[in-house]
């Protein structure tokens, strides 16, 4: 058991909330009040997807820093990282604090890689496989990373444990990684009225058969949680639904306090078996209490919906924006880059025509609607949130300008522009919550009450009701909005004309050192069905315009800013037809800025804007090759985006509010 009875004092201080915060959300631990506590909720920006060196992948990659660490990392403070040669060289801070971050390091090998890398009086520890582990060697830690994922059950045998585990207690192992995780998450939870950050217990499934990803990131709401993780060796290939019902089993059904959430990301990795057609009724219901979210965006690639620049042809959509952060290939061999060469042919691009259509959030959202049609239930009612996937301890490291690669060594330095170019910082999560505390915010995922960014930090307010034309002007407009209909992650119904939506967004304000970008465009998507069983979609512009002179000097990338501020409107669907069931999500696009890889090469002395951009990159790979790089490094930074389907030197930054859903009965 976990030291956590010292907080048991604070029962009776439950007992002085105000009424009405207790009535906000049901609170299930026992901590201080917060003295922050907004009725109408604020905005928290978070990270519930991070990796230490309690993970193979990261560890393998010479990251040595920890959970504890990492959340020190969240909250303001350095950390050092590897350099491109594996050296402990590199300080990183982010720019901005967190409000709340979960570790979510691989369940499957806690206790290997504690037997691995830990303790080497452990005859273990002296494994061969673990000896490559601990290698220098970048080959040598590349074929440690095959033999992991070997054994993790994501190549062609099943999941089974390494022959460590045969001279060494990998289940004590895993059950001391399991209460360390528990107690770097208490260390540094602010149980104090202060509520300066929160922390919550969790881990990685890692299920990835044949290398199409369908992990979740498990998070607790509180430290009632099962003696140890589900994980694929529990699961085996009974895949996903087995790991609900066994977090019915070891968690919600137990008579404690104990509830879960599982959290899908990089769908656009999955080989179209993220969202299959539910089994049966118990797979949609666990599908429906279980993942509340999905996560829209992070280092590997953004999943709401794919567009080819080149051929001017979407997956199921015209809609143009939908070729940002977009990974060529359609499985977890995109990351077979090493010393600027592919290594496997399922890293290479996959057509549109061989993209399956669900590996994009948007069409599943669709397809849910039309499975409502048929069976009366819709399994596929999802909010959005964003993360980072960091593998360098480095949560919510999201900025541009200030990344410093999420992959330990393999993308440190310039080993990022020449491995994981098409990778990204990746996003953040945010939600709309009375409090920071762990009830507030594991409420607010659980309501849908939640919206994904790229990075960036903008306001954004999404509400459906019956709502007045005047309420932007309104002093008390977010009590009427709830008061009158639902945010964003709700329901409404059974209407007899266009529900009025209400949507205010206000620009990312930056730091001291760096302004935030002006918005671009608001946007609203509606998805819906036709009379003919078809799935349509629309994107609204709702505020703002694409071709409002905003841009970027190229010499250097300062912005030219002409965007917006603000923008507040109260919107009515033009085309709403009361018999169908529909769905609305609004996305704010931030106008044109650097993206991270330019401004890296710009950095090394290549300019991806340049006539010469070439012979610039071959000084700057001549010079890295000298410093010890093998292989082309910088002739991507020259790529030209005119001859890309999905790359571009500049993007535009943005948010995805999660939908509200719209019932004809």
């Amino acid at each position: 058991m976990m030291v956590f009875h010292r907080f048991g004092i604070l029962c009776l201080l439950l007992l002085t909330l105000p009424s009405t915060a207790k009535e906000s959300f049901e609170r299930t631990e026992l901590r201080e009040p917060c003295r922050d506590h907004q009725l109408t909720r604020q905005a928290l920006f978070g990270d519930l997807h991070v990796h230490t060196s309690y993970s193979f992948d990261s560890y393998l990659s010479s990251q040595r820093r920890d959970p504890w660490d990492a959340y020190r990392y969240a909250k303001g403070g350095a950390i050092i990282l590897p350099d491109a040669n594996g050296d402990q060289t590199i300080e990183a801070r982010i720019g901005r604090p967190l409000d709340f971050t979960a570790v979510t390091d691989h369940a499957e090998f806690f206790g290997q890689i504690n037997v691995c890398t830990l303790d080497d009086s452990k005859l273990g520890y002296w494994w061969p496989h673990c000896m490559m582990t601990r290698a220098s060697n970048i080959w040598l830690q590349l074929l440690a990373a095959n033999w992991w994922t070997d054994l993790g059950g994501q190549l062609e045998d099943p999941p089974s444990k390494s022959f460590a585990c045969s001279v060494s207690d990998c289940d004590k192992g895993d059950r001391e990684t399991w209460q360390q995780t528990q107690q770097a998450a208490e260390d540094h939870y602010d149980r104090s009225e202060e509520c300066g950050f929160t922390t919550f217990v969790a881990y990685e499934y890692t299920e990835a058969f044949d290398q199409n990803n369908m992990h979740r990131n498990v998070i607790f709401r509180n430290t009632e949680v099962p003696a140890m993780p589900v994980s694929v060796y529990d699961t085996g290939y009974d895949s996903f639904p087995s790991l609900w019902r066994q977090l019915r089993t070891r968690c919600t059904d137990q008579d404690n306090t104990c509830d879960v959430l599982s959290i899908p990301h990089n769908s656009n990795l999955a080989g179209g078996r993220m969202f299959r057609d539910p089994e049966n009724e118990r797979e949609t219901l666990d599908r429906l209490f279980f993942e509340p979210v999905v996560e829209l965006i992070q280092h590997k690639g953004a999943s709401e919906c794919r567009f080819d620049r080149l051929r001017k042809m979407g997956l199921d959509t015209i809609d143009e924006a939908c070729d940002f952060e977009q990974i060529p290939a359609d499985n977890l061999n995109m990351m077979g880059t090493v010393h600027g060469k592919v290594r496997t042919d399922r890293a290479l691009e996959v057509p549109l025509e061989q993209f399956a259509r669900r590996n994009m959030v948007r069409n599943a959202l669709k397809d849910g609607l039309k499975i409502k049609q048929q069976t009366g239930t819709n399994p596929f009612v999802m909010g959005f949130i964003g993360s980072t996937d960091s593998h360098s301890a480095a949560p919510g490291s999201a900025e541009e300008n200030n990344y410093v690669g999420h992959l330990g060594r393999r993308d440190a330095q310039y080993t990022n522009v020449q491995d994981h170019f098409f990778s990204n910082p990746g996003g953040l999560a945010v939600v709309w919550a009375e409090e920071n505390s762990r009830d507030s915010i594991f409420a607010a995922i659980r309501r849908k009450e939640t919206y994904a960014t790229s990075g960036t930090r903008p306001s954004l307010r999404f509400f459906a009701g019956d709502l007045a034309d005047e309420l932007c002007q309104s002093y008390d407009m977010l009590e009427q909005a709830y008061a009158n209909g639902v945010p964003m992650g709700g329901n409404i119904r059974g209407l007899n004309e266009s529900p009025d939506f209400l949507v205010s967004v206000q620009k990312d304000p930056g730091t001291q050192g760096s302004a935030g970008t002006d918005i671009q465009r608001v946007q609203i998507i509606k998805g819906w069905v036709d009379e003919n069983g078809v799935s349509r979609e629309q994107v609204f512009d709702i505020a703002g315009r694409k071709d409002n002179g905003a841009g970027i000097n190229p010499a250097n990338c300062e912005r030219v800013d002409q965007g917006m501020t603000q923008s507040c409107k109260v919107w009515r669907d033009p085309q709403f037809k009361v018999n169908e069931d529909s769905f609305y999500y609004v996305r704010v696009l931030e106008n044109p800025s650097c993206r991270w890889s330019t401004l890296q090469c710009q950095a090394a002395g290549v300019n991806p804007f340049a006539e010469n951009c070439a012979s610039q990159a071959e000084k700057a790979t001549a010079l890295a090759q000298a410093s010890g790089a093998t292989g082309d490094v910088y002739s991507k930074c020259c790529i030209d985006p005119t001859s890309a389907a999905f790359y571009s030197p500049t993007l535009q930054e943005r948010a995805w509010s999660s939908p509200i859903w719209y019932h004809s009965q």
